[in-house]
């Protein structure tokens, strides 16, 4: 008889797994929306408080501080309690912190605000890419998690005309308060996104998991016999030695096993790569763009259109990746966006920065989508948000940093110079990811999802 995993991976995309990917992408592109109104509130906000280049530093880190936390703690708990209370709980997190960030009197109530947003955002990422994991099928797995990274581009794109044409206007309160909204949406989340089958049967809830994949099945036009209730899945009558043993170890020691000790350390390097190249150009860009002579206005109007870019990255990548495989695009991606990031540094006018800067964003998002489709899929079902969660807090280090190196190498190295040098070091940040994929990287393409540790990926 085929187990949980296998029967969901068998399905053709049914109503409901399309309904799951759409209302955990409308969460995802709240949690964007944020991020990309950063980027304009600093360059807003510097100028309103008269804030030092370090305290805007701070202001940019204190939500990747907040992201580090929630990501590591949110892993753990959605393993323990379930991948779909962990992205409601969290998204309601985020929200009272992004409305607490508008009415914020002073620096340091903001800083804290921040850190609050930054720590609901931080855990449901983790959470939601491993649900929309869990319920796909096999041969739509990657592109289903790509597309669901996709909806970061239109969070990203939404943010971007926040930015554009109420910042100047109303002043950047206005852009937090808006990123209260999600609040409003975790009510619907509870009712219509169910817990994911995989996780209920890892809990020993097999009736449950059973239920649900037999509605999917019945979507499909599949007729199935339900399982009996005095019927016990074979994996639970024959556990093997390995889930015995390992059952009682805590999820961080696991992800250091000799099993996932390849696939931790790899993760974690590219977690760490992405994210100091990302928010070392995201965060920073109109500011950057202001230091070269662009007005704010103008400069807010080029990262709308950088973000328009994001779309076909996101579309190609979720193409390629369950024709090419998961590393190939991986290594791509990675590479594209390292070339684009030294071009973006050398460009010497309005046209060569756009362009540029289009290449930019469309590598690096479609990167962005590669990992979190590569993540969840190179962990068994027991610590496989975990394993999601502690690859993006380790990550979200890098996303910590980069703020604060990115306006100290610009300053050391001065206007004229400082721009090329720091999308220099981005370029070399995503080419050694790249090489690490290359090197080290496992192929995930078409490999069931199992809740075993004895499964690993191929090699090749």
């Amino acid at each position: 008889m085929m187990n949980v995993s296998q029967r969901l991976e068998s399905l053709p995309m049914t109503p409901t797994m399309k309904k799951i990917l759409v209302l955990v992408g409308i969460g995802w592109l709240f949690d964007a929306m944020d991020q990309g109104m950063v980027s304009g509130v600093i360059a807003a906000i510097g100028t309103d408080w008269a804030l030092t280049p370090l305290q805007l530093s701070w202001l940019g880190s204190a939500g990747v501080l907040g992201m580090i936390v929630g990501a590591a703690l949110s892993g753990a708990v959605a393993d323990r309690w379930g991948r779909r209370k962990v992205v409601m709980a969290t998204l309601l997190i985020y929200s009272v912190g992004s409305a607490l960030s508008g009415l914020a009197p002073n620096y340091m109530i903001l800083i804290i605000c921040r850190f609050i947003t930054g720590f609901g955002l931080g855990g449901e990422l983790p959470a939601a890419s491993t649900l929309v994991s869990e319920f796909s099928p096999l041969k739509s797995r990657g592109r289903n998690v790509v597309l669901l990274e996709s909806f970061w581009a239109w969070g990203w794109i939404a943010a971007s005309l926040v930015a554009y044409f109420a910042i100047p206007l109303y002043g950047w309160r206005v852009a937090f308060l808006i990123g209260a909204i999600p609040a409003l949406f975790a009510a619907v989340l509870r009712r219509m996104v169910p817990e994911s089958p995989l996780y209920l049967e890892s809990k020993g809830r097999f009736k449950e998991a059973d239920a649900l994949v037999c509605a999917m099945e019945k979507e499909a036009g599949i007729a199935r016999p339900s399982t009996s209730d005095t019927e016990v899945p074979e994996a639970k009558l024959h556990p093997g030695p390995s889930s015995v043993s390992s059952a009682a170890k805590p999820s961080f020691a696991r992800l250091w096993s000799q099993g996932n000790r390849r696939t931790t350390a790899v993760l974690w390097i590219i977690w760490f790569g992405v994210n100091f190249g990302y928010y070392g150009f995201v965060l920073w860009t109109p500011t950057l763009l202001m230091g070269q002579g662009f007005d704010m206005v103008k400069s807010f109007g080029f990262t709308v259109i950088m973000c328009l870019a994001q779309l076909p990255g996101y579309f190609s990548a979720a193409y390629l990746i369950e024709k090419l495989g998961r590393k190939p695009v991986l290594i791509c991606y990675f590479a594209g966006t390292a070339v684009a990031a030294w071009l973006f540094g050398q460009a010497g006018s309005e046209a060569a920065v756009l362009a540029a800067g289009c290449l930019l964003y469309f590598f690096a998002l479609g990167a962005w989508g590669c990992v979190y489709a590569y993540t969840p899929e190179a962990y068994p079902t027991e610590v496989r948000a975990s394993g999601a969660g502690w690859a993006a807090a380790f990550g979200r280090i890098g996303a910590f940093v980069a703020p604060f190196i990115v306006p100290a190498l610009y300053a050391a190295c001065g206007a004229q110079n400082g721009f090329a040098a720091v999308f220099a070091l981005l370029a070399a940040a995503f080419a050694a990811v790249s090489l690490v994929v290359a090197l080290f990287g496992r192929e995930t393409k078409d490999v069931p999802l199992v809740s075993s540790e004895r499964r690993q990926p191929s090699d090749c």
